[in-house]
């Protein structure tokens, strides 16, 4: 009998304002360096995907979001990694946005939804590409 494969979880916070997104650099992780996307981080044992970005928003930007004022923007599979990605949008947050992991991200920075960097991660351009066809899921094949 074999081992069921397991899904890693992750969540991504879609922050909005006026007409820009705000977007930050990874830097020195391992993964990506170099290239933007949202608040994100993967969901702890025992963690609800809202309790993890929740979590995320405080630890990377040092904003307090309530349950209340999220909303599931999409969700993603991407099978050749075994993820299962939340994307959320808050409606609203408290405290003033700041670079909380400078260790971990040298830029955090507002971009027009219409001139967004080149460096996005794929995957995350690609979820934006399907939120903008009002699209709830999709499966990212690492090809796209």
């Amino acid at each position: 009998m074999s081992e069921k494969h397991k899904l890693l979880p992750a969540v991504y916070l879609i922050l909005e304002k006026g007409n820009s997104l705000l977007l930050l650099r990874r830097f020195d992780t391992g993964y990506s360096d170099g290239s933007y996307t949202f608040i994100s981080g993967h969901v702890e044992e025992k963690e609800s995907f809202t309790d993890a970005i929740i979590r995320e928003a405080k630890e990377e930007a040092g904003i307090i979001i309530h349950k209340e004022d999220l909303e599931i923007a999409h969700v993603n599979h991407r099978p050749h990694k075994n993820y299962i990605d939340v994307y959320f949008y808050a409606k609203k947050w408290k405290g003033e946005i700041k670079n909380n992991e400078p260790n971990k991200c040298d830029d955090l920075s507002w971009f027009d939804k219409n001139n967004l960097p080149d460096n996005l991660l794929p995957h995350v351009k690609y979820v934006l590409s399907q939120i903008k066809l009002s699209e709830s899921y999709s499966e990212f094949l690492g090809t796209q």
